[in-house]
């Protein structure tokens, strides 16, 4: 048997599996890297967060991804050689955290790597009838695995897509393992640069569990401060919080197709952009209003669709448990408990899992299930497959 498949072998018959989790959102604000240990799967699952650190990246690095992310012209040159360049920056970063917590590479069973989305087309979006639901990860994993003489397991999103899924959110089956409760109906909702949630009914029946995204998370709203204010978003909602919604351009923002197309559904900021904000200024006659109003409309934009997305997909939660940036922002989550008054607004660290950790752990679950799980049928709505490509150190 080739050395690499049976030490895989020996990791999946391990009654614990140490695994390092990797996210790098669309927000590009930076590399978060969670260390877990799995006991069992499905669920079964127990994980424990070991050690978590975010590396934020510096201007220069988010500069060479942003000639290519979300542009639907590129120089290919640029997108090859950004592959393997991310894969050895990831790698640089996790022996820079291993090494801070005094743990070997040679203690970690696996490394979960999501990339950094460059590229997000479901159909819903595209509108070609030639071509299937597509997304684009790089980061490459045969590099990370050989850097860092740990077996990679990445590109966790194509198989959803070949499964008839768009790619996203993943959010579902790391969500369902991991923090259902059996006699308690539950939101999981993610605030990263788009915001989704995840259904986790009481009765925890894996048919009717689901994830959708809602729209715009923080990525109108970073975007925004990085053009008009050089920074990379708005701590604790300082600005916005001296403006005031503006109802016409509200209005205008929420004039989008996507937002009346049924769930489950995936968008990007390929879509909500500040070039879609701008439309929505010039349609609304808003182009003069002061930043700080803008920057308190984006946020009602955020709240509001959030709110919109579950009411069609006819929930009335009464526990929503927050995660990813947004949860940082008072004026979003104001607004959020303004608008479902009758809602109790937790965080995923009141489960066990620290909000800002939680999408990395995402993916070491994926990762575990890969190796030791994949037996639960999500029925039709959610694909029922095991993700993740497996790159060898040698």
């Amino acid at each position: 048997m080739n050395k690499n498949i049976q030490k895989l072998y020996q990791i999946s018959a391990k009654e614990e599996r140490r695994i390092i989790g990797l996210m790098s959102g669309t927000s590009l604000d930076g590399l978060d890297i969670a260390l877990c240990k799995y006991k069992g799967s499905g669920l079964k699952t127990e994980v424990t967060v070991e050690r978590f650190t975010t590396v934020n990246y510096n201007e220069a690095f988010k500069a060479e991804i942003r000639k290519i992310f979300a542009k639907s012209t590129i120089d290919f040159l640029q997108l090859c050689v950004l592959h393997p360049y991310i894969a050895q920056k990831h790698a640089e970063m996790i022996l820079s955290a291993l090494k801070s917590w005094g743990i070997t590479p040679e203690e970690v069973d696996v490394i979960a790597s999501h990339g950094q989305t460059v590229y997000h087309a479901p159909k819903i979006q595209h509108q070609i009838d030639l071509y299937p639901n597509s997304t684009l990860q790089i980061g490459d994993g045969d590099h990370l695995a050989v850097a860092t003489g740990i077996i990679t397991l990445s590109d966790f999103r194509q198989k959803h897509c070949a499964a008839g899924g768009e790619g996203a959110p993943l959010a579902v089956y790391g969500d369902y393992l991991i923090f259902s409760q059996k006699g308690e109906d539950r939101i999981l909702l993610n605030m990263g640069g788009i915001a989704n949630f995840t259904y986790l009914p009481a009765d925890l029946d894996a048919d009717r569990v689901f994830a959708t995204d809602t729209g715009t998370g923080n990525t109108l709203l970073d975007a925004y401060m990085q053009k008009h204010f050089g920074r990379a978003f708005d701590q604790d909602a300082q600005e916005a919080s001296k403006g005031a919604v503006d109802i016409e351009l509200l209005k205008a923002l929420k004039d989008h197709s996507f937002f009346a197309a049924p769930v489950p559904k995936t968008t990007g900021p390929e879509v909500f952009n500040l070039a879609y904000l701008e439309a929505a200024q010039l349609r609304s006659n808003t182009i003069t209003l002061s930043h700080s109003d803008v920057l308190a409309t984006l946020c009602a934009f955020t709240a509001d669709t959030i709110i919109a997305c579950l009411s069609q997909s006819g929930i009335q939660p009464e526990k929503v448990f927050m995660s990813g940036g947004g949860m940082h922002n008072p004026l979003v989550v104001q607004k959020l408990k303004e608008g479902l008054p009758h809602t109790q607004f937790l965080r995923t660290d009141d489960l066990g899992i620290h909000g800002d950790a939680k999408e990395a752990v995402l993916f070491a679950t994926l990762a575990n299930e890969a190796l030791a799980g994949g037996e639960i049928s999500f029925g039709t709505k959610v694909p029922s497959v095991s993700m993740g490509k497996i790159s060898f150190p040698h």
